[in-house]
């Protein structure tokens, strides 16, 4: 039992240090979720269990239009898996990691983000630590990190009163930084501009309350069919 408390220990002291920049960006997102929840009419356990039961930042920015919206279930549900359809290609990368992984499988699905697979697909984890437990806590954290910051911004929100004007507008700005950090990676901008095509096609076309759906279908469609184009000119470079 000793042993088994020490391993533990070690798993969560190696996996910690990993998630501190997480920890950063989380904070400051979930805060301005749990303010933006409060302002939009919803009580401060809103951003509370959503951010502890859905665990999809951006989702959950959507799912305030969502609720305020007409009720329109099958518009929620095609629009949560446009948006997170990324996670199908990252289940399919992460299934050899997970084998072995116990009870902890469940959990390391449910809470798979986008920080969380990073971490778990490419940080180095030594011989001694478990590499169970090391993803477990890596998932663990980042969830914590989110949740911990949407509850104080809902209870902030609902304390404090202040001009909010904008505020909205960080999802935004969130998707902007990712799109700029995706464009100074990458040496080829080819499917980058088909997404901004499409998207701006879309918008001319269905207009700025029904293109998003349309947008996201189209891409995905389009970048799978010109996957191995892509990929051969991406090697050929």
């Amino acid at each position: 039992m000793n042993e088994t408390v020490r391993n533990i220990r070690k798993a969560f002291r190696c996996a910690f240090p990993h998630t501190i920049p997480i920890f950063a960006g989380f904070w400051f997102l979930g805060i301005t979720y749990g303010i933006y929840m409060n302002v939009s009419g919803f009580s401060f356990w809103y951003p509370c269990l959503m951010s502890l039961t859905i665990f999809a930042g951006s989702v959950e920015f959507v799912a305030v239009g969502l609720l305020l919206g007409p009720f329109n279930p099958l518009k929620a549900l095609a629009l949560t898996l446009m948006i997170n359809a990324r996670h199908l290609f990252y289940g399919i990368s992460m299934l050899d990691k997970y084998k072995g992984t116990g009870w902890k499988k469940p959990y390391l699905i449910f809470g798979m983000c986008d920080e969380s697979f990073s971490i778990n697909y490419t940080a180095p984890i030594p011989a001694d630590i478990d590499r169970g437990w090391f993803m477990f806590f890596v998932t663990l954290l980042n969830h914590l990190y989110w949740f911990s910051g949407a509850a104080l911004g809902g209870i902030f929100g609902s304390l404090i009163r202040f001009n909010t004007d904008g505020l909205d507008f960080c999802m935004t700005a969130m998707f902007v930084v990712i799109f700029m950090e995706q464009w100074m990676k990458e040496k080829r901008h080819e499917s980058a501009l088909m997404g901004l095509f499409i998207s701006l096609a879309c918008l001319v076309l269905f207009g700025a309350e029904h293109f998003l759906i349309p947008a996201m279908a189209a891409i995905l469609v389009v970048l799978t069919f010109l996957r191995k184009p892509l990929e051969k000119g991406e090697n050929g470079q």
